[in-house]
């Protein structure tokens, strides 16, 4: 792969490697479900919801934001985040990918390791 789209896929991989990174943290996991079961709130409202500082938070949503898992909206004083589906998908989709061929070629082993077995006497 050469030119546009060696770039293309090493973005989408720079992307995913983002996204999971995100959600290894299980705090960061926390948030986004609770964005994405309540909708948009701001830092200090999810402070108050959730064990931690609403400095812990904004530390969190900004690692979200950065891997494209949160868009975040300024309104007068506040910043209201909301759970962006879209990147979490893109990567579940990827994983789900990679799950096929593993059970593809599981399978393959599978039917290797059957044929190569002596048949039995009856």
């Amino acid at each position: 792969m050469t030119g546009p789209q060696h770039a293309d896929a090493a973005a989408q991989a720079r992307h995913r490697d983002h996204v999971l990174t995100a959600m290894a943290d299980p705090t960061r996991r926390q948030l986004l479900a609770w964005l994405a079961d309540r909708g948009p709130a701001t830092a200090t409202a999810l402070a108050t919801e959730l064990p931690m500082s609403r400095q812990a938070v904004v530390k969190h949503l900004a690692a979200l934001r950065d891997a494209e898992l949160v868009d975040s909206e300024r309104s007068g004083r506040e910043v209201r985040f909301a759970a962006r589906p879209a990147s979490l998908a893109a990567t579940a989709n990827w994983l789900a990918g990679l799950a096929a061929q593993w059970d593809a070629r599981l399978a393959a082993i599978k039917r290797i390791a059957e044929s190569a077995q002596p048949e039995r006497p009856g």
